[in-house]
């Protein structure tokens, strides 16, 4: 069995900066109305408020066993890399990876505004190490993490507890129901993200679902080479779409599935999460919640939703916190 310590680990964040004028004037091609590009649910989706360069510094000061951090985006650069001779200096093993590049081959599916599509291609970034980490550019390390918190002899762990598909759930039968009666539209036709990890648990013969959340995945090239080299028309599918589509599935999903398949996995029943998805609740509560966090060495993983949402006050606590915390 390989011994962790000898194990190599990059870590991949994928990022957009939705404030970048040329971005937006980009997606406006592509949107039928254009007035949904202002809309709350979009703007969640694209916007920012540089948190990236607090997830980077999360990773160099609790995940020091990381090799490199490639930075996957569309031909932007983060505030915190601009200036290149501070970059080369502070960031030297940070990496930005354009879309065109993990795109080779698939160019004719840019540009894409869809993180589904661009997570499904992650595997081929350039010098990628076998075994890797994947994030969001609101995900941050709270709490110092080791190799084997995402790899045991070679194996990723998964974090997450085995579920059973919406058909199977009785109150979701009930709703359908429900719907049918009153006229309403049902949910069949919209993303989600629940929806799209059962989408490839189906695909791949399972009677129920890993449930993973919004945390850091552990993740094997290989894993994705085999499959797609074996099944080329299941990563087409996903990668076709510049927006979110119902059909799609979520890649490291897809990864965790097949491992299982392969028994090459660990699951562990335990998030270890502290996730903020709105930011409605009092400043105490907030300060509360992430005191809470800093002295509990059970909680390695912190997801911030949709910062930018977040009421100017808070925002202002969070981003001194963060400052705090990873400087």
């Amino acid at each position: 069995m390989q011994n962790n310590k000898e194990i190599v680990v990059d870590a991949v964040i994928t990022w957009v900066d939705g404030n970048d004028p040329s971005h937006r004037q980009k997606m406006e091609k592509f949107i039928v109305n254009k007035n949904t590009i202002d809309n709350k649910a979009v703007r969640m989706r694209y916007d920012q408020v540089n948190e990236i360069e607090f997830s980077v510094r999360s990773i160099l000061k609790y995940a020091t066993f990381v090799r490199n951090i490639f930075i996957v985006t569309d031909n932007q650069t983060p505030d915190f890399l601009k200036d290149k001779e501070y970059a080369k200096k502070v960031f030297p093993n940070v990496i930005i990876v354009d879309h065109k590049v993990i795109f080779e081959g698939y160019h004719q599916y840019l540009p894409t505004f869809n993180s589904l599509s661009i997570e499904s291609l992650l595997y081929k970034i350039p010098n990628l190490s076998e075994h890797f980490l994947y994030l969001n550019d609101d995900f941050f390390f709270c709490n110092p993490v080791k190799v084997s918190d995402f790899f045991i002899d070679d194996k990723p762990v998964i974090r997450g507890f085995w579920t059973p598909f919406y058909q199977d759930i009785w109150y979701k039968k009930l709703q359908k129901v429900f719907y049918r009666i009153l006229g309403k539209k049902g949910k069949e036709n919209v993303y989600g993200f629940k929806k799209g990890q059962q989408n490839i648990a189906k695909i791949l013969e399972f009677d129920k679902y890993v449930r993973i959340d919004h945390t850091i995945a552990a993740l094997r090239k290989s894993t994705y080479v085999n499959f797609y080299k074996e099944f080329p028309e299941l990563l087409d599918i996903n990668i076709k779409h510049r927006f979110r589509h119902y059909e799609q599935y979520v890649s490291h999903s897809l990864a965790d599935h097949l491992e299982i398949k392969n028994n090459s996995y660990f699951l562990k029943n335990d998030f270890q999460l502290l996730y903020f998805q709105n930011y409605k609740k009092p400043l105490f509560w907030l300060k509360y919640k992430l005191r809470k966090a800093e002295n509990n060495p059970n909680k390695l993983f912190l997801c911030m939703q949709s910062l930018d949402q977040c009421p100017p006050q808070k925002l202002s606590y969070i981003k001194s916190w963060l400052q705090n915390k990873y400087n």
